[in-house]
């Protein structure tokens, strides 16, 4: 799976710290998430999309 949140973050003019706080996780777990070598439960992918104001295939790209 793929995701957009680096670019989404950038958007917003978030940093990886800021998104993290959001959605209470670690910064280290965005990371992972924009390195693709993490795949998030559905609930986080949710609370992402919810920062963004996005539905969640927007930002996740499933293949």
């Amino acid at each position: 799976m793929n995701n957009r949140i680096k670019e989404f973050r950038a958007r917003y003019n978030l940093t990886q710290e800021d998104l993290a706080k959001k959605v209470n996780v670690r910064r280290e777990t965005i990371v992972f998430l924009e390195k693709n070598k993490y795949n998030p439960s559905l609930k986080l992918a949710h609370d992402i999309a919810i920062v963004f104001g996005k539905a969640i295939e927007e930002i996740f790209i499933f293949e």
